[in-house]
């Protein structure tokens, strides 16, 4: 099969032909028809805690056909049933399996980390991570269900309240999709710090109430005063999607007494904050990452029943063929937001 595959730090994904996969015994081969580009894999291929293994194949936000299942796989799976999947092959037997929480398996297998991704014309998923598409959901919809269960899960964790004033910072593909839980979950104001236009456009369009545009020099208090202004109060929850040192101190700061913090963005870089600031407010922060399986299920659901619209978040579409050079265009800020690659 040909695949997108990461050499070495410093340069682009080379297109090869590889050895096709082969199921465990207990598993799936899908054929992949869409793998969306993420934040993550950009990670992945610079110096770094999550620097990948020279030669593997990332992505791990992808959908398709069944095309081969193994001899034990659980469930009744046919070639040709349209799924998509959790990217990990867990152990299936814990209690955080049992619960479809597969990220907090200790045996667990991540695609893209221990085992290839989705940048390839076919990719091994394990049956119990694997779910089949709701009737009348297309391909093209439901590449966008990975970064979706990531917002989800983020201000499910935040067991954001109904009428709250919710600050989302940043407006890349999990702050939107942040945004479109909050205000779908019920959040008065959801309002998106971004400072490029395109993606403060965005912002709008998946349920931002205000967008409103931060001064690097002005630091958290001028962010503050700006979110009061068209807020009409303090943030109660703040979303941290960026990921970048300083970013957690302005949150502090900009929280009020009793305020929740949750950090959502990748951040591998040493960070300093007061904690003193946190602590005369009794603030509490919560980071979240990942998602459940009932996450997963919950955003095919809602996409199949047309509740959310998140077709505004795809910039671009390329082929297998041309990843290499979009992959490494995504290192510089532009208008796009997510990427599909379809096979």
């Amino acid at each position: 099969m040909k695949a997108a595959v990461f050499k070495e730090v410093g340069t682009p994904l080379v297109v090869e032909h590889v050895a096709d996969p082969e199921p465990d015994p207990r598993g799936l081969v899908m054929k992949v028809a869409y793998c969306g580009v993420c934040g993550t894999d950009l990670h992945a291929t610079r110096e770094g805690l999550t620097t990948a293994c020279c030669g593997q194949i990332l992505g791990h936000e992808y959908v398709g056909e069944i095309a081969e299942v193994g001899a034990q796989a659980e469930g009744d799976w046919q070639i040709g049933d349209k799924v998509c999947a959790l990217p990990f092959i867990a152990c299936g037997h814990c209690l955080p399996c049992a619960a479809g929480r597969f990220f907090e398996c200790q045996d667990k297998k991540v695609a893209g980390v221990d085992s290839p991704g989705g940048y390839a014309e076919f990719v091994a998923t394990g049956a119990r991570e694997t779910i089949r598409l709701p009737d009348g959901l297309d391909l093209e919809s439901a590449a966008l269900v990975e970064p979706l269960a990531v917002g989800i899960h983020a201000v499910r964790v935040a067991n954001l309240k109904a009428g709250s004033r919710v600050m989302v910072i940043g407006a890349g593909p999990i702050g939107l999709t942040v945004a479109l839980w909050a205000r779908f979950f019920g959040a008065r104001e959801v309002v998106v710090s971004e400072l490029a236009p395109s993606r403060a456009a965005l912002a709008v369009k998946m349920g931002a109430t205000r967008v409103i545009r931060p001064d690097p020099s002005g630091g958290a208090e001028q962010l503050l005063e700006q979110f009061i202004g068209v807020a009409g109060g303090p943030p109660e929850v703040i979303f941290e999607c960026v990921g970048a040192p300083g970013l957690l101190q302005q949150c502090i700061e900009m929280a009020p007494q009793r305020g929740k913090i949750v950090p959502v963005g990748v951040c591998e870089q040493p960070d300093n904050i007061m904690p003193f600031f946190g602590l005369i407010k009794e603030l509490q922060i919560q980071f979240a990452i990942a998602y459940t399986r009932d996450d997963f299920d919950t955003c095919l659901a809602m996409l199949a029943e047309k509740r959310i619209d998140v077709s505004a978040m795809v910039t671009d579409i390329v082929g297998l063929d041309e990843v290499p050079e979009a992959f490494e265009a995504l290192r510089t800020p532009s208008h796009q937001c997510k990427v599909l690659t379809r096979m």
